[in-house]
């Protein structure tokens, strides 16, 4: 079945309102590293789930997921409060976070395409000046 046409709409409009809350809004520091990546709304549109992913403060440096989930919990009724009062509907959603792994999981997909790239380069510049083994010819007239 197709998804609810409406309800697509409330979960963008509510993926942005709740964007810029934890951008603008919200003065937890623990919040500064989240980005929310997507939200989707069930067809009653009472409750809401917003995805989000959090970097690190350094490239090289691991993102702290349970001081953010732990930010989020904690601001949950601040950011329904934002979002029921920047939407114009009768019913306020609940509100989940959910973390997102998905552009981890595809960043480590694409090293490992990466790795498997160059291996073949790496065999092709192998098989450039090979030769086969044996004669020209194997078979015996």
């Amino acid at each position: 079945m197709g998804e609810n046409p409406r309800a697509a709409r409330l979960a963008k409009q509510i993926q942005q309102i709740v964007a810029t809350a934890i951008d603008r809004e919200i003065k937890d520091p623990r919040m500064e590293l989240i980005t929310v990546t997507d939200t989707r709304v069930t067809g009653d549109l009472h409750d809401a789930t917003v995805y989000y992913t959090v970097r690190g403060h350094d490239i090289d440096d691991e993102p702290d997921l349970d001081q953010a989930a732990e930010a989020l919990h904690r601001a949950r009724g601040q950011i329904r409060k934002i979002v029921g009062d920047a939407l114009n509907v009768r019913f306020t959603p609940t509100l989940t976070f959910e973390y997102d792994s998905i552009p981890g999981a595809s960043a480590s997909m694409e090293e490992l395409l990466n790795r498997a790239r160059e291996r073949d380069a790496e065999l092709a510049r192998l098989r450039e000046g090979a030769k086969p083994a044996g004669d020209s010819n194997p078979y015996k007239e």
